[in-house]
C-alpha cells in the first residue's frame, strides 16, 4: 500500500513538471546568422523580447539596453528577436536591423536573427515560449511587439510580460535582483 502511495506521488510530481532542459534545448540563429546555443546561457537570467524598429514602442530598445548595461555583469543577459508578425512593423532585412539598433540604441545586447513569433509558422523557441505543453507553466500568447519572457537561471519560464510594460519596471528589476519570487503569470 506504502509503495502505490510512493508511486502516485511521483508520478503526479512529475506530471506538473516543466521539461528541465526545454529553453537550453534550442539553437537559434544570431542576427548575423551564426548559430546560438542558448544552453551558454546556463546560470543567468533572461529576458526575451520579440522587437521591431517601426512600432510605437520602439523605443523601449533604449531601456533594454539601459536594463543590459545595468545587469549584464550580474548574471543577465536579453535576448531581442525582431519579428514582422504586428502590423509589418520589422520588413527588413537583418543586416538593416542590425544597424538601426547599434545606431539609434546602442544596442550591445544579444539581436537573433528575424522569426515568427505566432501563427502556423512560429519558431520552436517561441512555441516552447507561449505553450504549457512546453514550458509547463502556462500559455502565453504573443500580444504585440516587444512581449518579454523571463528566464529563470535554471532556464526555467518564469512569467510572460505585456508589451507596454518597459523594461525597466520594478516589477522585472526586483526580479532580476531576485527581490522578487518566481511566479507565473501575465501581465
Amino acid at each position: 500500500m506504502k509503495k502505490i502511495a510512493l508511486l502516485a506521488f511521483m508520478a503526479a510530481a512529475l506530471a506538473g513538471c516543466a521539461p528541465t532542459d526545454g529553453f537550453y534545448s534550442y539553437t537559434v540563429k544570431t542576427i548575423d546568422g551564426a548559430d546560438f546555443a542558448l544552453s551558454q546561457l546556463k546560470g543567468k537570467k533572461v529576458l526575451v523580447v520579440n522587437v521591431a524598429s517601426q512600432c510605437g514602442l520602439t523605443p523601449q530598445y533604449e531601456q533594454l539596453q539601459a536594463l543590459y548595461a545595468q545587469y549584464k555583469d550580474r548574471n543577465f543577459v536579453i535576448i531581442g528577436f525582431p519579428s514582422n508578425d504586428f502590423g509589418a512593423q520589422e520588413p527588413a532585412a537583418d543586416d538593416t536591423i542590425k544597424a538601426f539598433c547599434t545606431l539609434n540604441y546602442g544596442v550591445t545586447f544579444p539581436m537573433m536573427a528575424k522569426i515568427p513569433v505566432k501563427g502556423d509558422g512560429i519558431a520552436p523557441l517561441y512555441k516552447w515560449l507561449t505553450s504549457k505543453a512546453g514550458n509547463g507553466v502556462e500559455d502565453a500568447e504573443v500580444q504585440w511587439n516587444f512581449q518579454k519572457f523571463l528566464i529563470d537561471e535554471n532556464g526555467g519560464w518564469v512569467k510572460s510580460i505585456a508589451p507596454r510594460t518597459l523594461p525597466t519596471d520594478e516589477a522585472i528589476v526586483a526580479w532580476i535582483e531576485g527581490r522578487a519570487e518566481r511566479r507565473a503569470g501575465t501581465e
